[in-house]
């Protein structure tokens, strides 16, 4: 990092550059740029932006704002500069007592290049040098993928979700927390992990979207798949499905397991499959439910084969499990189509809609897939 006319006092703004991005002072010379960024809709999706956001709204924070904050020691905010274009605002708010909150948004024209993440580095090594702050905390709208990732590059860690905490002109939103102390590493704690697309046996397995979300509903509210997966809302609505498809993103932040969109030739999901319980180099489970009109061709039994076959082969598992009621016969046969093994009953072991019920326990073993194939 290279500092430019910084004299270490509090009130004096710096210039920061890696030779790549530059953080500059806030000055009005900016407030078109800040204007562009207000009127993006992610913006005004994920931040607190005012809506609407005029020219001399952003010629008041930029000249105004902003500079007060540097004054009063509150707010350190620097305008990101990428390719000599404006990229952004982030700043530090200083919390007093070696502690400040960082709060950043981009430009849409520099999403994607790793602008935001040079910034931020930036920034945080200033705060933690030429501040002595001690821990930095993040905060985010849950949902806001995007700022969630650019947070576990820098190395925070996520805390948890606190329930109707950030306010939203005039709502209050649930949010995510995460802290960074001055000797974290600066780079992920966990994986965040990729869905990766399998294909064969006829099938493609795809990531899940919030496109799938009306067929979601259809499957999870059909009678067989509610007296089965006993843990279920019921009734399943919409907004259910949704809250699916982001535990799915949830799962993958975290590093715990991915689940696929099994489809066909047209794309519409047939179900979905995915593994979870991993222990590297030991283990980990399968588990999957299917929409009613895949049912009775095979095609859990073909997703069950292809999903087998990559956590064996990538994740170097040496062990794969598999359960279901003892009495959800279908279920069963997908499992044993792949070649596993019951192994035991656990008694009252499966949730199931009218209670508990004993479940089938079964697993397969790496050498035995690789001899099967």
């Amino acid at each position: 990092m290279t500092v430019l006319g910084d004299d270490r006092q509090p009130a004096t703004a710096p210039t920061l550059t890696d030779g790549v991005v530059t953080l500059r002072p806030p000055s009005l010379a900016f407030a078109r740029g800040s204007y562009e960024q207000c009127q993006d809709p992610l913006s005004q999706r994920w931040t607190r932006v005012p809506v609407p956001y005029s020219m001399a709204d952003a010629e008041s924070y930029l000249g105004e704002v902003l500079p007060r904050g540097w004054a009063e020691d509150r707010e350190w905010s620097f305008v990101l500069e990428h390719e000599g274009r404006y990229g952004g605002l982030m700043s530090l708010r200083n919390e007093g007592d070696g502690l400040a909150e960082v709060a950043y948004g981009s430009h849409p024209t520099v999403r994607g290049t790793g602008a935001v993440e040079r910034g931020l580095r930036l920034l945080l090594e200033w705060g933690f040098a030429e501040r002595d702050l001690h821990t930095v905390l993040w905060r985010a709208n849950r949902g806001n993928w995007a700022s969630r990732k650019v947070a576990w590059r820098l190395g925070f860690t996520v805390e948890g979700t606190v329930r109707s905490w950030l306010a939203q002109r005039g709502e209050l939103r649930d949010g995510w927390v995460g802290t960074l102390l001055r000797d974290d590493p600066r780079e992920p704690r966990t994986p965040w992990l990729s869905v990766p697309l399998l294909e064969g046996e006829g099938l493609r397995l795809r990531a899940i979207g919030a496109g799938d979300a009306e067929r979601i509903q259809q499957a999870c509210s059909e009678e067989r798949t509610q007296r089965w997966l006993g843990q279920l809302p019921s009734p399943y609505s919409l907004d259910d499905a949704h809250t699916y498809i982001e535990s799915r993103t949830q799962q993958l932040a975290e590093g715990t397991g991915v689940t696929w969109a099994v489809t066909e030739g047209d794309d519409a999901i047939l179900g979905t499959i995915g593994w979870f319980d991993w222990q590297p180099g030991v283990q980990c489970e399968i588990g999957y439910w299917t929409h009613p009109d895949a049912r009775g061709r095979g095609v859990m039994s073909r997703a069950m084969r292809l999903v087998t076959g990559h956590v064996v082969g990538e994740l170097g598992v040496r062990r794969v499990t598999a359960y279901a009621a003892v009495d959800n016969t279908a279920s069963r046969h997908v499992i044993e189509s792949a070649g596993f093994r019951q192994f035991g009953v656990e008694r009252l072991g499966a949730n199931v809609r009218e209670g508990r019920a004993d479940l089938a326990l079964y697993d397969l073993l790496a050498d035995e897939w690789s001899s099967r194939r």
